[in-house]
């Protein structure tokens, strides 16, 4: 196991980074040619070279070299550098199963210290229902911040970070669960499907910016890419015009998400609870010039991403939002129908995940960066993103 910038990276996974050629090995999506941004990889023509790698690399035993080490290492450093040019310039963002149910329907005065309070406990609830419902959901305590667990503690704002970490290898199929609160000022929860299905990964966010305001970030983020990082403002993408014969695959990757995941009643979820929050302002989506390219790559379609006064009204609604955006993941996670074929499937599925989690963990750093500065949020984007890769495939992690 390697160790790029503080995180664990599998051999396997830098044979991954290693495939693609120099000029495209970090770019995901048709035009990697004009796209420079070292965090993005090529989920177009690299992706079966990789696999062919990752194959190689498997009946080698392995093995890696130095050279394997330096691409890693340099695509991981230009995710800092980049999340530290990005907060010199640009402010904190300013601009089945049925979890919880039952948290109270009034909050009274809030203020950062109560509504923190009300979204752990909430989150507590959450996990708990996860963890009755996946018995071999289990703590990964060298993962895990806050006393007295093995790795000690941190702060960030002078707040000791408390995250406890979790995975379900094998059948279950989490591969990382960041259970996330640091008092006054976040609560946040993330899950990562393993390979074996193709539901989506679970990003729930809530961070006081501020004494009377807050950001809460939703998420449902697919597991095959659709081009939504080429959507424009009003909703289209481009079709077998400019990206040929791709078109047809990627919008047949967005049809299969929305026929099982983004159907009309958590589209309406979604809307509803936008139209409950009081004075929320939405943050740059997709097809905004304001969303970074990177962090429009590892968005999904439905991306919650508003800012609002802390108020009882809002932070009320948001727990309601966090509760049932974990039980339609539970529930989608419990459902069979969701799982691959064996096979190519599932490496196919491993080789995407793989890829993903760089740019997922590139966003998050550059978010807790604006938040936290580049000291504190570069522990915790490591902490709350967990292994760069999902070496568990087939057994332990």
């Amino acid at each position: 196991m390697l160790v790029i910038s503080g995180k664990p990276i599998s051999a396997l996974a830098a044979l991954i980074l290693a495939s693609n050629n120099a000029a495209d090995a970090f770019s995901i999506g048709p035009f990697s040619s004009r796209r420079g941004v070292a965090t993005k990889l090529s989920m177009g023509t690299g992706g079966m070279d990789a696999y062919d790698a990752q194959m190689k690399a498997m009946a080698a035993g392995g093995s890696t070299s130095a050279a394997v080490e330096e691409v890693a290492t340099e695509m991981l450093d230009s995710t800092r550098t980049a999340a530290t040019i990005s907060n010199s310039i640009t402010s904190p963002a300013s601009t089945g199963a049925n979890i919880g149910s039952g948290h109270g329907s009034h909050l009274g005065d809030v203020d950062p210290s109560s509504a923190i309070a009300s979204l752990e406990a909430s989150q507590a609830k959450m996990v708990a229902e996860i963890a009755s419902s996946i018995p071999d959901l289990a703590m990964k305590d060298d993962a895990s911040y806050g006393p007295p667990t093995k790795s000690g503690y941190f702060t960030v704002n002078g707040h000791a970070v408390k995250l406890d970490a979790s995975d379900a290898p094998g059948p279950a199929n989490v591969a990382w669960l960041s259970d996330l609160c640091i008092d006054e000022t976040l609560s946040s929860l993330t899950i990562y499907n393993g390979p074996l299905a193709d539901v989506p990964h679970l990003i729930s966010r809530c961070v006081i910016t501020g004494s009377e305001e807050l950001n809460f970030f939703l998420d449902f983020r697919p597991r095959a890419y659709g081009a939504y990082d080429l959507r424009d403002a009003a909703g289209n993408y481009p079709g077998p015009d400019t990206l040929g014969r791709q078109a047809f695959e990627y919008s047949g990757a967005r049809k299969d998400f929305d026929t099982k995941f983004a159907t009309e009643e958590v589209v309406a979820f979604f809307e509803d609870i936008r139209g409950k929050f009081e004075g929320a302002v939405d943050n740059p989506g997709l097809g905004d010039e304001g969303l970074s390219e990177v962090e429009s790559l590892t968005r999904g379609p439905m991306t919650m991403d508003v800012t609002m006064p802390l108020s009882a009204n809002n932070v009320e609604t948001i727990l309601t939002a966090r509760e049932k955006a974990a039980s339609l993941w539970l529930s989608w996670a419990l459902d069979d129908s969701h799982a691959h074929r064996p096979g190519a499937p599932i490496n196919s599925q491993y080789v995407y995940d793989s890829k993903y989690k760089i740019n997922a963990y590139g966003v998050l750093l550059d978010v807790f960066v604006k938040l936290f500065g580049q000291a504190e949020g570069e522990k915790l984007a490591a902490a709350d993103s967990g292994p760069i890769d999902e070496a568990y495939v087939g057994g332990g992690s």
